[in-house]
């Protein structure tokens, strides 16, 4: 057990390893809010146990992030701003809700990725300040991808928007859950990615995935039952997507890092918006 003065996204210590503390669900969201968003949450507890139920959670900070973010495209859109800058407004919100780290973790993987490097030297990348052309193309791409996905859903109607915003942001922190579940090493020893590696039982994190994709289909159902089916398997498609990326990052870099988690977190989320956008 551990009390650490850690909040937002940075500074994350060496993760403490001893459970004899369990801690409680209020704990585990004030782990994921504090470190997966810049909302004021002080992260009370750095430790495997308050991590376990954090990650477990993360999909509630990505819901809490999507209903910002449409609330902000809708705004617009109702205003008679349209559907492209309501999509770009919305995408907006969700970088800065994050400080743009999970953009800035796709842009070091993509590099990592890229640089046909072995492990050691691929993460030593990874870790600089700079951005080279992998992250570059990378971020471009997601960016237009993501935007160009948003606002056709918004084309069909502010509702869809909105859904297709929560839905996928949500999808994107499942990610996260899923690729925290335990057989998942750690790239290195310290950082948001030690914190957090193999702390989800594979059960929990099945079971996280399936609530999800009920709720998601749930909501969409609210619209019909073409959009129930859409946002159920935009949820399924986002996580098949996110689990190949995590498993060959795994391979090349021998485990996670937040960069990582930052590049699962932008493809599951870009795998999404592209499935809801569809028909």
């Amino acid at each position: 057990m551990a009390a650490s003065s850690v909040s937002g996204t940075a500074g994350y210590p060496a993760p403490v390893l001893d459970d004899t503390s369990p801690a409680t669900w209020p704990d585990g969201l004030r782990f994921a809010f504090g470190t997966l968003t810049v909302l004021p949450v002080r992260v009370a507890r750095w430790d495997r146990s308050a991590a376990r139920r954090g990650m477990a959670g993360a999909p509630l900070a990505g819901l809490a992030v999507g209903v910002c973010g449409a609330a902000l495209g809708t705004v617009l859109l109702l205003l008679g701003a349209g559907a492209p800058l309501a999509a770009v407004a919305t995408v907006a919100a969700g970088a800065a809700l994050t400080r743009g780290l999970h953009l800035d973790g796709l842009a070091d993987t993509a590099d990592g990725l890229g640089s046909g490097r072995p492990a050691e030297d691929a993460l030593r990348i990874m870790k600089q300040s700079d951005i080279g052309p992998f992250g570059v193309v990378a971020l471009v791409l997601v960016l237009l991808a993501q935007t160009a996905a948003l606002a056709r859903a918004y084309d069909g109607s502010w509702s869809r928007g909105a859904l297709a915003a929560v839905v996928a942001a949500t999808a994107a922190r499942l990610a996260l859950t899923r690729a925290a579940r335990t057989g998942v090493p750690a790239a290195r020893p310290e950082g948001l990615g030690a914190a957090v590696a193999g702390v989800v039982p594979r059960t929990t994190a099945l079971l996280v995935t399936l609530l999800v994709t009920a709720v998601s289909a749930a909501a969409g159902a609210l619209l019909g039952p073409y959009d129930a089916v859409r946002a159920a398997a935009a949820v399924a498609v986002s996580a098949a997507v996110a689990e190949l990326l995590l498993r060959h990052c795994t391979r090349r870099f021998g485990g996670v890092t937040g960069d990582v988690f930052g590049g699962l977190a932008e493809t599951a989320a870009t795998a999404a918006l592209v499935v809801l956008a569809l028909g």
